[in-house]
């Protein structure tokens, strides 16, 4: 049985941490390993649709999924965090609750995220419509000792996802063979 475990996959807005836990997430279903997988853009919609994107409203937010993570947590399912989490208070509180738990940096310069945008929010924030995006009208602060280091525009969402599964086998949090239900 595999022990429940938490990564929180953190950087800057189309750094490539949805990819990259999308990717995970399906090694370790091919392992027998069935994480759920906390998309922050989903989660919002449905828990806070009017958020302000106020400090207030972020650490509501950032709460909301740590609490959800935990429940499932509680029942065994690792859980896998796909969300900015731009201040490092934000992260603090999984860290904290969770024994099992791994920062995933997604690195990725500022200019390459901006290049991508899949979702406009640069666009629009350079045209001062959007809400506050981190690293542009708000800081993002990365993780000081994160456990994975991944670096997004090198590194292609298949190969980062083999760095972070070869991190849980290292660490004994998954086996190193695959699970046969039977």
């Amino acid at each position: 049985m595999t022990p429940p475990f938490a990564l929180w996959f953190t950087g800057l807005p189309a750094s490539g941490k949805s990819s990259i836990a999308v990717a995970v997430a399906t090694r370790l279903r091919a392992r027998g390993i069935d994480p759920v997988v906390l998309e922050s853009d989903v989660f919002r919609s449905y828990f806070t649709p009017q958020s302000t994107h106020s400090e207030e409203d972020r650490v509501h937010f950032y709460r909301g999924m740590v609490e959800v993570a935990a429940k499932f947590l509680d029942h065994g399912v690792p859980v896998l965090i796909d969300a900015t989490g731009n201040r490092r208070a934000y992260r603090a509180p999984a860290r904290e609750r969770f024994a099992l738990f791994a920062e995933v940096f997604v690195d990725c310069p500022l200019e390459v995220c901006v290049e991508r945008d899949p979702k406009g929010i640069y666009r629009k924030a350079i045209a001062g419509g959007a809400a506050t995006v981190p690293g542009l009208q708000t800081e993002y602060e990365p993780p000081i000792h994160p456990e994975i280091h991944i670096h997004s525009d090198r590194e292609d969402p298949d190969e980062a996802a083999r760095t972070v599964v070869d991190f849980l086998i290292r660490g004994e949090w998954i086996p190193s063979r695959k699970l046969y239900r039977v």
